[in-house]
């Protein structure tokens, strides 16, 4: 069975819509995975997520071996038994994270670190990277990389792009001595700069990997930077293979990189924002905590058919997030991801229907009306 097939294709950009095939099931993209990064999408159940139709989710394998470890997880029969979640799961390597830390120690083989939640001292090195996400037993691992800690320190980057194509054959060698059912994808370093992108992509690229991750990218650089980035990468990159924008979750940008030729996404941003009162609607982004919706019997987005919008008013979810009342925050995340959910499908069909630029014409012009 082909890893990746594309299935469509717009007439107008790069978008396009594929079927990545994984041990848990088939995903098609363009896909969003919410983020469950220690094994749960906050407030919200695995249940909810299979009513939300949601494919995939994305878990953090720094944060699941610090706690609860991997042990517990392999006895609970991987995470999928564990969350009691029967869909791919894709794991990160965790080394954003810790690269994000304090007095991280870099060295040929691997990287020391100190856990934050008790101080202890750890060396994880790209081949204990691997091992760690094929315990925790997700359909897609990413090889452990070098993310630099600033987007403009062009030798810092230059230094991510080297080590990170050394750790990417220690990744891909260990992974071969240990066969699973796991695919594994590398991560193109490079930041903004071209010419070290193009580096990267050209030795990865002769490496046996079924998708790449476009790491580096917002950690702070400017978005038409990004953007500008994302367009140069994808164009450099085999076609036939999976590209997967790491960390990006907002509508619009989602829409951009979709148009670009990105397949897969993921952020926390849905569910973050939703906690501190914000909603997604069709119509943009709504502060739901704002005096006006006190009195307002509407639903979150009357445009939006969940369970939330169904039965719950702007006036009810404003007071219980205002109270800081749990089930707000849980209405609301619901109610964020399954537009998102949405948002994703329409994407989809009007790829397939080769109507893609329209429905983005008409997204924007909608969505930045705001309220």
């Amino acid at each position: 069975m082909k890893r990746f097939r594309i299935t469509g294709k717009s007439g107008s950009c790069r978008a396009r819509t594929g079927i990545l095939s994984t041990p848990h099931g088939r995903v098609q993209t363009p896909c969003f995975m919410p983020v469950a990064t220690i094994g749960t999408v906050k407030t919200l159940s695995s249940e909810d997520l299979v009513k939300m139709k949601v494919q995939m989710i994305i878990s953090n394998a720094y944060h699941l071996y610090l706690k609860p470890g991997t042990g517990i997880i392999e006895k609970a029969g991987g995470i999928h038994g564990f969350m009691n979640w029967k869909r791919p799961v894709v794991t990160d390597s965790g080394g954003f994270q810790i690269f994000s830390l304090e007095n991280v120690k870099v060295e040929e083989e691997g990287v020391w670190f100190r856990s934050k939640l008790d101080g202890s001292s750890h060396f994880i090195t790209p081949e204990k990277s691997v091992a760690i996400q094929g315990s925790i037993g997700a359909d897609i691992m990413m090889a452990f990389d070098y993310c630099p800690r600033r987007w403009d320190d062009e030798p810092e980057v230059k230094k991510s792009v080297e080590t990170t194509l050394r750790w990417a054959g220690r990744c891909l060698s260990f992974h071969r001595e240990h066969p699973g059912k796991q695919r594994l994808f590398g991560i193109i370093q490079g930041g903004i700069y071209e010419k070290l992108r193009a580096r990267c992509i050209e030795e990865m690229s002769q490496m046996d990997f079924p998708g790449f991750g476009l790491g580096g990218l917002s950690i702070g650089e400017p978005f038409e930077e990004t953007s500008s980035i994302v367009d140069f990468t994808v164009g450099m990159l085999p076609e036939d293979r999976v590209r997967y924008f790491m960390g990006l979750g907002m509508p619009l940008q989602i829409l951009g990189m979709v148009e670009m030729g990105i397949d897969l996404f993921d952020c926390g941003m849905p569910t973050h924002i939703a906690r501190t009162g914000s909603t997604i609607t069709w119509k943009g982004k709504v502060n739901i905590k704002a005096g006006r919706y006190k009195n307002d019997f509407s639903p979150l987005d009357d445009e939006c058919d969940c369970f939330v919008c169904r039965n719950y008013s702007r006036a009810y979810i404003r007071h219980l997030i205002n109270t800081n009342e749990i089930l707000g925050l849980r209405l609301n995340s619901y109610h964020n991801i399954y537009f998102t959910m949405r948002f994703m499908e329409k994407i989809r069909e009007s790829i397939k229907g080769s109507t893609f630029e329209k429905f983005s014409k008409n997204f924007k012009k909608k969505y930045n009306i705001g309220r």
